[in-house]
């Protein structure tokens, strides 16, 4: 029942900037640690941020700086502001997030369909 919903993607010339969002719908008690996820073809799925339910953020070296990782529980969204946006940034965009669905249930992580960001002049 659990659905993630990507939007914000698009193209971007390289220094330029794009907000994210992740959506979280259907039975939703609680969620725990929201992700994003990137993966440029050919490449790794690698960890870009990541925001727990008290508001920790971790970001990979190479976006510390430029990108911002956001949630608002009332809504169950997720967002990711990226700034001064390279080629290197090209890549589908994920939503990743644990989300508890039933009482003393147990978390379950959830994979959004992926958002396409890029960077060309």
């Amino acid at each position: 029942q659990v659905q993630l919903v990507e939007s914000g993607g698009g193209l971007v010339q390289p220094g330029g900037s794009l907000r994210l969002s992740c959506a979280v719908s259907g039975t939703v008690l609680s969620i725990n640690l929201m992700c994003w996820y990137r993966q440029a073809p050919g490449n790794e799925r690698e960890l870009v941020a990541t925001i727990s339910d008290s508001g920790r953020t971790n970001y990979r070296d190479s976006v510390k700086g430029r990108f911002t990782v956001s949630r608002d529980n009332a809504k169950n969204t997720v967002s990711l502001e990226m700034n001064n946006l390279k080629p290197e940034d090209t890549a589908v965009y994920y939503c990743n997030t644990e989300v508890r669905s039933r009482s003393r249930g147990t978390y379950e992580e959830h994979w959004g369909q992926g958002t396409q960001v890029t960077v060309s002049s």
